[in-house]
C-alpha cells in the first residue's frame, strides 16, 4: 500500500510539472484550448488518485490497529509441516552422484495448480560457487521437517511382517508377545500420548531367536518416513527381526506352458501340436 501511495505523488509531481508547463503555452497562445483541458483533467485525477489511495492507506492501518489474532482452541503446537530455514538437500541430474545442500529461505503463498495438485513455490538458498548449477535443471530435492539422532530405526516392512505356511516349514512359533506385555485383541497398532511427548504408536515385530523359534515383540515406534521407522522401545539391538523372505523357484521345464501365438511343431517329436496315440501328427 505505501508502494502504491509513493507511485500516485510520482505520477502527480509529473502531471503538474506537465500542466503548469502547457498553462504558460496556453497564455501565449501557443497550444489550443483542447490540448490545455487534457493537461488539466490528467492532473486533476492525480491529484484524486494520491488522495483516494492515502485514504485506503489509513484505513489498512486503522485495521491493523485493531486487529488481534488468537488461537481458536487453548493447546500447544506439536509440529509444522511447513517452516522457513528448514534444512534441504537435492540432486541433479547432470551431476547424480554429487549432493547440494541448502535451506529454506521462502515459501511463496501464491499456488498453482497442475493436475488437481496445488503446487507452492518454495525458495532454497544453495552455494553454487562451483558453478555447477544452472537455471533450469531438474532436481530431486529432500526437505528436513524434523531429524533425530542417534535413534534406532527398523524398515516399516517389519512391522506388517505376518508368518504364513512357507515360514512355518522352517520356524517354530514361540508365544504371542515376547517382551511380557501380553496378547492384546485386534492386530492393528494401538496409538498412544503421553504428556507433551511425541506421538508414538504400538505395533509388533516377529524376531528369531534360538532353535528357529520365532516370537511376536511388542514395540512403541515414533517417527517415519514410510520406508523405515523408529523404535523407542521394546527391541533390543541384538535382536534379529523379520522383514520378508523371497520365495525362491526353479526354473521352468521344457514342458511349460507355451504362448498361443507362437508356432506350433508339426512333425513327429515330442513338442506339442501332434494328437493321436500312434506318435505321427495327423
Amino acid at each position: 500500500m505505501n508502494a502504491n501511495l509513493q507511485n500516485a505523488k510520482s505520477n502527480l509531481a509529473y502531471n503538474e510539472i506537465n500542466f503548469n508547463r502547457q498553462q504558460q503555452l496556453y497564455k501565449v497562445g501557443a497550444i489550443s484550448k483542447a490540448d490545455f483541458d487534457v493537461a488539466t483533467n490528467q492532473f486533476n485525477a492525480a491529484r484524486a488518485q494520491v488522495n483516494s489511495v492515502s485514504a485506503q492507506l489509513s484505513t489498512a492501518r486503522k485495521n491493523l490497529s485493531l486487529t488481534n489474532i488468537y488461537s481458536p482452541i487453548d493447546g500447544t503446537v506439536l509440529n509444522r509441516n511447513v517452516s522457513e530455514g528448514q534444512k534441504a538437500t537435492f540432486t541433479v541430474d547432470a551431476f547424480p552422484d554429487e549432493t547440494f545442500n541448502g535451506s529454506v529461505s521462502e515459501v511463496r503463498l501464491q499456488p498453482t495448480v497442475s493436475s488437481n495438485v496445488v503446487n507452492y513455490t518454495t525458495i532454497i538458498n544453495a552455494d553454487n560457487s562451483s558453478l555447477k548449477l544452472k537455471p533450469g535443471m531438474t532436481a530431486n530435492i529432500t526437505i528436513y521437517t524434523q531429524v533425530l539422532k542417534n535413534v534406532m530405526k527398523i524398515p516399516v516392512a517389519a512391522t506388517s511382517f505376518r508368518p504364513d505356511s512357507l515360514v512355518m516349514k522352517k520356524y517354530k512359533v514361540g508365544s504371542p508377545f515376547a517382551n511380557g506385555k501380553g496378547k492384546r485383541k485386534g492386530s492393528g497398532p494401538k496409538k498412544e500420548k503421553s504428556g507433551m511427548e511425541n506421538k508414538s504408536e504400538a505395533a509388533g515385530v516377529w524376531v528369531i531367536g534360538k532353535d528357529s523359534i520365532i516370537t511376536r515383540k511388542r514395540i512403541r515406534t515414533g517417527m517415519n518416513n514410510d520406508t523405515e521407522i523408529q523404535v523407542i522401545s521394546g527391541l533390543d539391538r541384538n535382536d534379529n527381526i523379520f522383514t520378508g523372505y523371497k520365495n525362491l523357484s526353479k526354473k521352468p521345464s521344457g514342458n511349460a506352458a507355451k504362448s498361443p501365438f507362437m508356432p506350433q511343431r508339426r512333425d513327429g517329436g515330442s513338442g506339442g501340436g501332434n494328437r493321436g496315440g500312434g506318435g505321427g501328427p495327423r
